[in-house]
């Protein structure tokens, strides 16, 4: 099933991220999942997911209606199943430019079973009138929708802004650095000082990256189509697109998603709509396996992989939405229910949510873990497979 939320065009269209937070409530401090957005215009959305009214008083409750498959039997089942989206004029805000990123950042010492996050990285592109800037929402302090301000509290702050292009960035997993690719090649950037370094500069735009598990390895992927290796442990050199850590796809590369479950392995996509899978160890030999059928000729469009790492997902400039297995290549699902490109997706944090007591407890996501936040120029769309 499918679902669209109303009153949401514009608000998604540019990246999407599910988070677990403290959230103060009149009946104290409680964890709620929270949905962060980037959209047109550089607007900034924090929602509450979840029945917002029964702990907070937002402005504006976002109902969903179904939209796939239009023919669905509406059982009572059914329509538990998605949950309202609720938020306040104060969790909106307009960047100084476009928002052209947001990652998750949590320290690897969390227990595996908890999603709580610590912080979460927003980077802008920049513009002729602002620089490309690197915020963080300081995800340890309580979010508070109540406030007339929820986002512009002492826990969000730039960190750092660049006079260049900023267009991707990615987090170590310590919390302690962050990656972020830029017009000029990848900098590097102490998440505690603020302090910035070049790692390798590029005479092409590093338009996506992806740090490895261990923090030290970079993927970049490069407008004119090619995919670096970098080790941050060596010096800064000039490197050639031509070396033996180099790759190349078709066209400009869109988005690099590394496997967690298979360390050596990553997922490359271009925007002439190639979607690759590729191993570190035999890099020379190119993909090992392809997924065919995606449209694209020149859209930054993010890949989904679900938790399991069974499946990526990907939108079209045909307005498709389509899944691969990944194992295999075969085209699982085809299907059209918007009007534009489904350009941001991500999947809901798995895992036991830690109570205040010390105890678990299951969260619908658990339960609904194929789930998957699409979003659009159109607006955020939730689907699910039963």
């Amino acid at each position: 099933m499918a679902w669209k939320y109303r009153g949401t065009k514009k608000m998604a269209n540019i990246a999407l991220e599910h988070v677990v937070a403290d959230v103060t409530s009149p009946h104290g401090l409680t964890e709620r999942d929270i949905l962060l957005s980037g959209g047109v215009n550089g607007l900034l959305c924090l929602f509450l997911v979840g029945k917002a009214q029964q702990e907070i008083h937002p402005t504006q409750i976002y109902k969903v209606d179904p939209v796939w498959p239009l023919n669905l039997d509406q059982t009572s089942r059914h329509k538990e199943l998605l949950r309202e989206l609720g938020s306040s004029y104060g969790a909106m805000t307009y960047m100084t430019s476009d928002v052209s990123c947001i990652k998750v950042s949590r320290k690897s010492s969390q227990p595996a079973d908890v999603t709580m996050s610590n912080h979460l990285v927003i980077t802008t592109l920049g513009s002729d009138k602002a620089p490309g800037s690197v915020y963080v929402l300081d995800l340890s302090k309580p979010l508070d929708f109540d406030a007339s301000v929820p986002i512009a509290r002492d826990g969000f702050h730039e960190l750092a802004a660049f006079e260049q292009t900023l267009w991707t960035v990615d987090c170590d997993p310590e919390g302690r650095r962050a990656v972020i690719g830029t017009n000029r090649g990848v900098e590097l950037l102490n998440m505690e000082t603020g302090v910035s370094s070049r790692v390798i500069r590029c005479k092409s735009d590093v338009l996506s990256l992806q740090l490895d598990q261990s923090g030290r390895v970079i993927l970049c992927g490069l407008r004119n189509g090619a995919i670096l290796t970098v080790d941050t442990r060596q010096k800064q050199i000039k490197r050639s697109i031509h070396g033996s850590s180099t790759i190349s796809m078709p066209s400009s590369v869109c988005c690099l998603t590394s496997l967690k479950l298979w360390d050596q392995y990553y997922l490359a996509s271009s925007m002439d709509g190639s979607i690759k899978l590729y191993d570190h160890r035999l890099i020379q030999r190119g993909p090992v396996q392809s997924y065919e059928g995606n449209v694209n000729s020149h859209n930054r469009i993010e890949l989904g992989v679900d938790p399991s790492e069974k499946v990526v997902m990907s939108g079209g400039e045909d307005c498709y939405l389509r899944l691969w297995d990944i194992k295999s290549g075969a085209l699982l699902f085809k299907d059209r229910f918007m009007n534009s490109i489904p350009s941001a997706v991500c999947w809901p944090r798995i895992g036991g949510i830690r109570a205040k007591d010390g105890q678990d407890y299951r969260c619908y996501w658990q339960e609904h873990r194929l789930g998957a936040w699409l979003g659009s120029y159109e607006g955020i769309f939730y689907m699910d497979w039963l």
